[in-house]
């Protein structure tokens, strides 16, 4: 969710994990204000609602992977009601993250009402892949809400999330979350008690606009009364994992004939990275070696 105020607030983006010391609770709360800003300036996001969505899935990610797999890298994919229209958060453990947008020629806009899609795909510690497909949640438009049901049915683990940013005039001021994880054995008391809490923090844009939802702050609003213990402070940053060299080996995968066919015209090739935008000059002498090892 978001909504347009007039100050701008400058981050540096990290997430912070604690969990009560009596082993109920884990909680995680980030700042992604940068990142999202860094992603959103690289896809060209035109409008508030294109904006709100993007910016609520790249947060979302960022805790779903600092949650179960901090270690590995973690995408999200979100696909609107129209199937081809679809956005991608692909984060890592060293802290980056990039996103993707991707809409039919004329389209701005993604709406999740009916349709809306979100699958998570992340590295296992033996290498393996896990993946988890959910529908958005009927009637919530909510970007938390799929992440929520995701967790819930594909990790089998009872979450609560709150993602959200702020805006100023149109521009992202603020960005960030927090997950509450219901660890094994809880007790129903303190299960109702932290449910009835967090109906004040479902929405957290309010507390994005008045400069209080810092990650320390969201921990201490949370967890009021309760005593906790900070045990993770990881950076994070908009990021892209492109490179010369990355690109060459996919160019170096394609078949001969198809590098020929680059290679028409005898100009150089030009690539641009579908994430940070980026531009990447391969010369005619560079192609012809792809072809050579080829």
């Amino acid at each position: 969710m978001c909504n347009d105020q007039d100050v701008v607030h400058v981050h540096n983006d990290n997430v912070l994990r604690a969990i009560t010391d009596d082993g109920a609770f884990r909680v995680l709360a980030c700042d992604t204000t940068a990142t999202v800003r860094g992603a959103i300036e690289a896809q060209k996001a035109e409008t508030p609602d294109l904006t709100r969505i993007f910016a609520d899935l790249l947060t979302g990610a960022i805790l779903v992977r600092e949650s179960m797999s901090p270690d590995h890298r973690l995408q999200a994919i979100l696909q609107g009601d129209n199937p081809r229209a679809r956005m991608i958060a692909d984060t890592h453990p060293d802290g980056s993250t990039r996103g993707l947008i991707q809409l039919p020629p004329d389209v701005k806009e993604m709406p999740l009402g009916e349709k809306g899609v979100l699958q998570v795909a992340r590295t296992l510690n033996n290498g393996a892949l896990h993946q988890g497909v959910v529908s958005v949640p009927a009637g919530s438009n909510s970007v938390s809400a799929a992440f929520m049901a995701y967790m819930q049915r594909s990790e089998q683990t009872v979450t609560m999330i709150a993602v959200g940013c702020h805006l100023s005039n149109g521009e992202v001021a603020a960005a960030g979350g927090y997950m509450v994880q219901l660890l094994p054995e809880l007790a129903e008391g303190p299960l109702m008690v932290m449910t009835e809490r967090l109906k004040d923090f479902q929405d957290i844009v309010p507390l994005l606009a008045q400069g209080r939802a810092t990650p320390a702050e969201l921990l201490a609003e949370t967890l009021y009364g309760m005593p906790y213990t900070t045990v993770g402070d990881r950076e994070v940053h908009f990021g892209c994992r492109c490179s010369p060299e990355r690109l060459a080996q996919s160019l170096a995968s394609l078949p001969r004939a198809d590098i020929e066919s680059l290679m028409e015209g005898g100009k150089p090739l030009e690539i641009e990275c579908d994430y940070c935008r980026k531009r990447y000059e391969f010369t005619m002498q560079e192609l012809r070696s792809l072809i050579d090892a080829n």
